[in-house]
């Protein structure tokens, strides 16, 4: 069944969703954007759970592209999908390892058993990907995955960023 794509303009840690994804950096210890709200309002539980994946599979970090759920803490979600997406190195920055964010945390959400999932725009805030090719490859992916997630909803911040995937959904 084809995954049925979604916009909404918005709180990405207000979804009422199964699971948030999390552009976070590798180390899993929280940041700025999204990966700060998230941290933020999802509470204590998250940190620690965070923490313990660093102490037990990832203690150099969670890599560019691949993805690992923890709980979702306070959040309304019920888990948290953290992958961490490339930073934009200019012209000719290969679009890989941002296809590979979508992918690695839709092969996590069904190993979840999760059925709706909220993304944010990764990688468009600090770590520069220009807008309209994030959307593009993020739209082009989750469409392309053999997933059983039922609903992916791009939770975009501002007007901009969803004019751009509003723009690739047509």
């Amino acid at each position: 069944m084809p995954t049925n794509i979604t916009l909404v303009q918005g709180d990405i840690t207000e979804q009422d969703v199964d699971a948030v994804v999390n552009a976070a950096n590798s180390s899993l210890l929280g940041g700025g954007g999204v990966d700060g709200a998230i941290h933020r309002k999802g509470g204590p539980d998250i940190l620690a759970e965070c923490r313990e994946l660093r102490a037990t599979q990832y203690g150099r970090g969670l890599p560019t592209g691949q993805a690992v759920a923890t709980t979702a803490g306070r959040l309304p979600a019920r888990w948290v999908i953290h992958t961490v997406g490339p930073v934009h190195q200019g012209a000719g920055s290969d679009p890989a390892p941002l296809a590979s964010c979508y992918r690695e945390s839709l092969r996590v959400a069904d190993r979840l058993g999760a059925r709706t999932v909220a993304f944010p725009a990764i990688s468009t805030g600090a770590y520069r990907w220009p807008l309209e090719e994030a959307a593009r490859v993020a739209v082009e992916t989750v469409r392309a995955a053999d997933t059983e997630v039922e609903e992916a909803r791009f939770v975009l911040f501002d007007q901009r960023a969803y004019t751009a995937f509003a723009a690739q959904i047509g």
